[in-house]
């Protein structure tokens, strides 16, 4: 991962982005001789990991009978 001052990533950021963006380099931003932030590619999205997450917690029961009833609520209007 290459170094880049915090100074000339702001005068370069657009070029910096089309390097990680097209060329998948990777930069560590630095300022006054200390690393202050990463900038690479990021991976998509994906679903497996919000599945994850949506297994590790499940949902509060009292906020599915909130849904529920507010649900009951609504009135469908037909559209002709």
């Amino acid at each position: 991962m290459q170094e880049i001052s915090a100074t000339e990533a702001a005068r370069n950021f657009a070029d910096l982005l089309d390097a990680v963006e097209h060329r998948g380099e990777a930069f560590t931003i630095v300022r006054r001789g200390m690393a202050v932030a990463q900038l690479e590619k990021v991976e998509p999205p994906r679903g497996a990991g919000m599945k994850a997450v949506l297994r590790r917690h499940q949902p509060d029961r009292a906020w599915v009978e909130e849904v529920e009833a507010a649900r009951a609520l609504l009135r469908i209007d037909e559209r002709r």
